[in-house]
Order: structure tokens, then sequence, then C-alpha cells
């Protein structure tokens, strides 16, 4: 059966110029989006979780952990539609991988200023994958506090090359290009198991994310699911809080970048178990679900002054 989506028209999509956006938050946004991937879960007392919600032991401030840096661009991906020149159905997206470089720790309170720009238009025949690179900046303070690199794969949208070599276009980019993640095969340094609840992806959603699929049971009936899945960034947070737990003493400034590859879906209420292999430079890691022995998201996070003592 021939697809009734349009053929992706490259030049004008790559000659789309993404606006300025903007992002807003405050301490209570950082401290739901900790509890939504999972902090203080299985302990609500847990001293090295509870300052990232509470005002522990005199500190002025909460912490923020990394990861919430993916929310600051977020509301790009709702905008791919009004992009000229690129056809897909809604339905058929999805987040393949994330990158985040982290310049400097984050405020608890700040007003955000997101620049953006495709950075990669690739056909794969059957689909296209779309790389979108974003730079988050204080708008107080001018400086450049992070950058995010979202790839998402638009399945039924490929076959628009004009010639017989696949149409593939990269714009130079000031993020480096990033190392393939290849699994160790030795013994994990760390493993660390954390259960999700039921409810998790109904908490997750409320920093942003309001894809019915994780919240809808008959939207994720007729996405293949036999009930609503948790979000992939969700799961990330899990995994890079655990590695901040078990290879950075605790301490979340220590993160430089993190890289994650989304391989399957998770269901709210299953059992999380990430896996930390220590190589020179980064944490390589891998998350599988305990109930199904199933691999769901592995990558890498590159961290400050990395020792072997950690």
């Amino acid at each position: 059966m021939t697809s009734s989506i349009p053929t992706i028209e490259p030049e004008l999509v790559l000659a789309h110029k993404f606006p300025e956006s903007f992002f807003d938050y405050t301490e209570r946004d950082v401290a739901l989006y900790a509890l939504g991937v999972g902090a203080c879960g299985a302990n609500a007392v847990d001293e090295e979780e509870l300052k990232y919600v509470y005002h522990q032991y005199g500190q002025s401030y909460i912490q923020v952990l990394p990861t919430f840096a993916v929310l600051f661009p977020f509301g790009l991906t709702f905008n791919l539609m009004e992009v000229p020149g690129l056809y897909f159905e809604p339905s058929l997206l999805l987040h393949g991988q994330q990158y985040l470089e982290v310049y400097k720790p984050f405020p608890t309170n700040c007003h955000i200023q997101n620049r953006a720009h495709i950075a990669g238009l690739h056909d794969k025949g059957k689909a296209t994958i779309l790389e979108i690179e974003s730079t988050s900046i204080n708008k107080e303070t001018g400086e450049v506090l992070c950058r995010n690199r979202n790839t998402v794969y638009l399945r039924g949208t490929g076959g628009f090359s004009k010639t017989s070599d696949l149409y593939s276009y990269s714009s130079p980019s000031l993020m480096p290009k990033v190392t393939p993640v290849v699994i160790p095969k030795g013994t994990p340094f760390a493993v660390y198991e954390d259960k999700t609840q039921q409810s998790q992806a109904l908490l997750y959603r409320l920093s942003g994310d309001y894809n019915p699929l994780h919240s809808d049971p008959m939207v994720a009936n007729i996405a293949g699911f036999s009930r609503p899945i948790l979000h992939g960034l969700c799961t990330l947070g899990y995994a890079v809080r655990a590695i901040i737990k078990c290879c950075c003493n605790g301490k979340p400034a220590l993160v430089k970048s993190v890289l994650g590859r989304f391989i399957l879906h998770v269901y709210p209420g299953e059992t999380l178990i990430t896996e930390m292999w220590k190589t020179d430079s980064r944490i390589i890691y891998q998350t599988r679900v305990k109930e199904r022995q199933k691999v769901v998201l592995s990558g890498a996070v590159v961290v400050n002054h990395l020792s072997s003592s950690l």
C-alpha cells in the first residue's frame, strides 16, 4: 500500500530557521523533575538524594540534576509539524538518541533562552533521521549553560533522495562527534537497581511531556502497547541519577556530558537495573528491565575528575 505521507523536501527543511524559544523554571520545577525520575522514590529521607528536593542541612537551595536540561528545548519537538517540507505521521515518530553537554551548574531558578537549528537530515530508505541541536543560555547573565542534540526517527518517510545515493546532511557543529558506545564484556564496576512506581509516567509528564502515549490506555493500545509506557527521557534520568550516586560521589555537578540511546520501552512499575563500566574517559552504561530481562537504554557519561578511587 502506498504511503499517504508526502515526500520530504530536504531543501525546504534545511532552510528552516527555528525562532528563539524560552523556558522559565523555578525550584518547584526542579524538585518535581527530580521526583519524576525517581529521586527519593525508594527512601524519602535518602541522604544522597534529599538535596534534589529539599533544603537539607542548611543549604540555601536544592541541587539540579544535569538531565533536567533535556527539558529546556523540549518545545521544539512539538513544532516539527510546522517545519516546511518535513512530512511525517506524528504517531510514527520515535526518540532515538539524546546527547547533552553541560558547561555550568544549573541555577535553581532561571530564565532560559534557546537557539536551535537542524543539525542533520538523513534518508534511511524506509525512515528519516532528523537531528536538532540547541544551545541554552541563561538569559540574565548571557552564559551558555548547555547544549542538546536530539535525534528523532521518522518512520515511513524515507526515500526522498533524488539520486541512487541516500541523502545525508550534517551541519558544522559546536558539539564534538559522539564516539559510539560498545558495552564491555567484563564485570560492571557498579550495578544499581531502582524500581519505578506505577504512577511514574503520570508524575514525569508534569515536567512538560504530555504525550498521551504515557497516560492514555487507548492511545497506548493503538500504538501497540498493553498499557501506557514510561517516557524515554525519564528512563535516562533514572540511569544518570544512578551513575551520579555510584560513580560521582553523589555530586551532580561532576557530569560533563550524557549520551543515551533509546532501545526499548519501559512500563511504569518495572524495575530498572543500570550497569556501569569505567573507562579512561567516560562511564559506559546500560539499563535493563529486571522483569523482562530486556536492555532498554545504553550510553555513556563523561564526568570531571574521573578517579580510579571512585
